[in-house]
This record gives structure tokens, sequence and C-alpha cells, in this order.
């Protein structure tokens, strides 16, 4: 795993498609990964996994992610997985999300270590190519076993780890345990990223100085936000502080990135898809509010146009 720095966008089901991946890369992120896609309907040849692992020449480093609960299965995705020309495996044991949960996969592997062992070692030992694992800091407070999860992680040769500093109680709830993700860094000798509430330079030196970390991974604080990569980098080179773009600027990302999300999805599911896009980038402007409004009936890029000449005008 080589990345370009220190900073990568850590996968978003429904968010971290291709068109933001590469606008986030282009900002200086250091790596990617795919929005996870079920092991199991992708190795019964479901279209839309499919779809979900395709990364493009610009989208690299780049890995995709896989969930489940059945070890072989996962096995057999990702070595199908190897044909999206990925340049690692990421698994997740960290998605909180219930209908995840119900089934056995993301965070509910950390109720079964041992399971969760057998998945990674199944994984590690069908494709060469590196394999990385996502988890959190536990189920809830009274089981907190990050540190018995990493080490397990280790020992059947997972590459590196990413963790999420709170439980699958906590959701995303503050507040984030630093301490677990430093016990988590001072158990292992594989590289470690943090995850959780970094949203500019300053959060992610501070994630980075408490925990001792090797990187850190940013999610919710890059939607509408794209550029938050390339404020990280110059904090955390000499501690520059980039200030925001300006609206005029944030308005042309905003365009450029739906854009890129229609010519991928054509313009009935991209429109549609890029509505919850437009909410965050008009987050915190004059009339926000109303904004969201009309963002949330949006059926064309015209109308997406209209907008932001209104946006423009009242700013």
């Amino acid at each position: 795993m080589k990345l370009k720095g220190l900073a990568l966008l850590a996968p978003m089901a429904g968010v971290a498609d291709r068109a933001f991946r590469e606008l986030c890369l282009s900002y200086g992120a250091a790596g990617v990964t795919s929005e996870m896609v079920s092991a199991k309907g992708f190795t019964m040849g479901d279209r839309k996994s499919a779809e979900l692992l395709t990364l493009s020449e610009l989208e690299h480093p780049a890995a995709v992610q896989i969930f489940g609960s059945e070890p072989k299965i996962l096995a057999k995705a990702a070595k199908a997985a190897l044909s999206y020309n990925s340049d690692w495996i990421d698994i997740n044991m960290g998605c909180p999300t219930p209908k995840i949960v119900r089934d056995g996969g993301g965070v509910a592997l950390m109720r079964d270590p041992v399971l969760a062992q057998d998945i990674a070692r199944a994984v590690v030992s069908e494709v060469k190519i590196p394999v990385t694992v996502k988890i959190r800091t536990g189920w809830d407070f009274e089981n907190i076993n990050c540190v018995e999860m990493a080490k397990r992680m280790e020992d059947v040769g997972v590459a590196a780890l990413t963790i999420h500093g709170r439980t699958r109680e906590q959701m995303y709830a503050l507040p984030i345990d630093y301490d677990s993700i430093a016990k988590v860094k001072a158990a292992v000798s594989i590289p470690v990223i943090g995850n959780g509430d970094i949203v500019d330079g300053p959060s992610a030196a501070k994630m980075i100085e408490l925990t001792n970390c090797d990187a850190v991974a940013v999610g919710r604080g890059a939607q509408g936000r794209p550029w938050v990569f390339q404020q990280i980098n110059a904090y955390l080179n000499d501690e520059r502080i980039i200030p925001n773009p300006p609206l005029s600027e944030i308005m042309r990302v905003m365009l450029s990135h739906v854009e890129k999300i229609i010519e991928y999805k054509g313009e009935y599911i991209g429109i549609r898809e890029a509505r919850k896009h437009a909410a965050w980038y008009v987050r915190g402007i004059h009339g926000a509010a109303s904004y969201r409004k009309e963002i949330g009936t949006l059926s064309s890029m015209e109308e997406l146009m209209q907008l932001v000449n209104k946006v423009l005008t009242n700013n």
C-alpha cells in the first residue's frame, strides 16, 4: 500500500462513488475506497455490486471494500474483485447499519472475533495484494475489544487497520475514543489509520498526536467539502491553514461534481443521487434551509444551475 499522503477518503455507502472519489483524489486524498459491496451479492452476479466496484484510471491508489459473514464467500468475492484493478482489498467490520448487522456483517463481527479472524485469514490467503480491515472500538462500552481484534487481524496477515473511534452503540455520537485507537496502535506493528470526526487540519493533527496513528481517514468531514484533503495536507505538512473556498468556487466545484455523477450514471439517476451532495455544498450559507428544500426536488441539471444563480445572487 503506497499512499500519496496521510489523509484518505473513508468508504461511505451511497456517497463515495466514482465521481466523488475522483474529486477527492484531485484535492490530495492519499487514497480512496469503493462503496462497500456485499460479498454474497457480488459472487451471485449482482450487477449493482459490479458497478460499485468499478475503479477508473484516475482512482489510484484505491481499494474495493467487501462485507459479509462467511469466510469462503468473502474469499471468493475478494478473488473476483481483483479484476477491478484495486490496489488493496478492504474488509468492512465496522459498519453499524442495522441491515448489515442483522446479517452478521459489519460491526457485528466484533462480537465474534474468531469468525472475524477466519474471514480475514480466508481473504488474505486468496489474494496476493494487501488486505486491510476496518473496525470500531467495540460493540458497546462494556465490550471494547478493538485491541484483541487488531492482534487477530495482524496474526493472519492483514496489512493495515482502520479504526473508527466509536462503538456500534454510539453510532456517530460523541465522544471519539482516542485512547482505544492509541492502544491498538501500541499493540500491533502494522499501520493503523484513525477515523472519526476529522473535518480539518487541526482535527487530523489531533488524531495523529493523541493516537500515534499512521494516517487518518476522512468520511463525513469530506461531504460537500472535497477540498478538506488539501487543507489537511497543508496543516500536517507545515501547519498552514487554508481557508474554505469562496462561495463562487464552492458552487463551481458542486456543478462539476454533479456533472461527473450524471456522466457516469445518466441524468435521471445522477441528479437524484446528487441531491444529497448539493445539500452538503450549501451548508452554512445564508438561506441554506430554503435552498435545501429546492434541492430535494431537483430533477435536472438545468434546475441546479438556476439554483446556483439564485445562491450567488443572494449571497
